[in-house]
This record gives structure tokens, sequence and C-alpha cells, in this order.
């Protein structure tokens, strides 16, 4: 009797991808993060090299919720920068046989540290993002992010560090490119 129990439990584990009929769907990759001039910083933009991972539960076959996590790595004259983002927000597409279009709209909080010798300043905010893009499907359980593309806003509270008091800033002239694989079950 254990064993036909042993066996029915593994049988149905095994048949939940089955059920889920694509309900869930895990994206991975690379990401390229531009920013922009700031409120109360330089007027040039930069580029920032990192990953991007997302996970999303999709309702129906057109409207689900996605969360979005992200770091962002760059040096720059000699100060090493790390940004990490995690946001979240309703995901639209529309599957047009292998190709699928989609489009979200992110809100959530970013983290901006800077880093030089022994010294370090951080600061946090809050993030909006809206884009889309593209995936193409390989087969049932897998796809390809062809291109994934997202203006980004950004507000960082001020902050102090080593006694001094640092102003906050935003900007919104900012891109994100990504692209990688996207797992469904």
């Amino acid at each position: 009797m254990q064993k036909f129990i042993g066996i029915a439990l593994l049988l149905g584990l095994l048949s939940l991808p089955l059920m889920a009929q694509d309900k869930v769907e895990v994206f991975g990759g690379y990401q390229y993060l531009n920013i922009g001039s700031t409120t109360n910083g330089p007027s040039s933009s930069q580029g920032f090299n990192g990953w991007d991972a997302a996970a999303a539960f999709k309702f129906s076959r057109y409207l689900g919720i996605e969360g979005d996590f992200s770091g962002s790595y760059a040096t720059i004259n000699g100060v090493s920068y790390k940004i990490y983002t995690y946001s979240g927000g309703p995901l639209i597409s529309a599957p047009v046989c292998r190709v699928k279009p989609f489009a979200h709209a992110l809100i959530g909080g970013i983290h901006l540290s800077g880093s030089e010798s022994s010294e370090s300043v951080s600061w946090d905010g809050y993030t909006v993002m809206a884009g889309g893009g593209f995936d193409v499907k390989v087969n049932r359980a897998l796809a390809v992010r062809l291109l994934q593309a997202d203006w980004v806003y950004y507000n960082f509270s001020s902050t102090s560090a080593q006694g001094l008091s640092l102003p906050g800033f935003s900007g919104s002239k900012n891109v994100r490119i990504a692209t990688g694989i996207v797992l469904r079950f």
C-alpha cells in the first residue's frame, strides 16, 4: 500500500507541469542599463552591465503579474557602483504562433552604492519601469527573450556618509535592455 501511495504521489507531482499550462514563467539573462542625466548630478550618461531575473504568474493567456529583480555594475573614475532593483506589477502578453510580445509596468525599490578603497556610500529609493519585449518559443517549456526594453525612472532619498549630508536625486532619461532565456511551467 505504501508503494502504491508513493507511486501515486510521484505521478501527481510529475503531472503538475501539465496542469499548469504555462501559468508560470521564469526569465534570466543579461541586461544593459543606461543612466541618463540626473537632477543633481552630471549631465552625461553612463552604461552599466548586469543581470535581470523575473518571475511571472499568468492568470489567463493574456494577463499576469510579474516580479523583477536586477543588478547592474560599473566602475566610473575609480569608484565601483552597484545598482539593485526589485519591482513588480501587471504583465500583458499576446501570443501569436511562436512569438509572444509582452508589455509590463513595474514599481518597486532601488538601491545604489558606490565605493572606493575603504569608503562607501549608499542611497535607497523607488523606481518605476515601463516597457516590453518579444519572446520566441523554442518548445513548450523554453523560449528565448530576444529583446526587452524598459524606460526606467528612479528617485533616491538623501543620505549621509562620513558625517556629510548628501542630497537626494532622480532621473527619468534611463533605458534598460535585456535578453536571455525564459522557462515555462
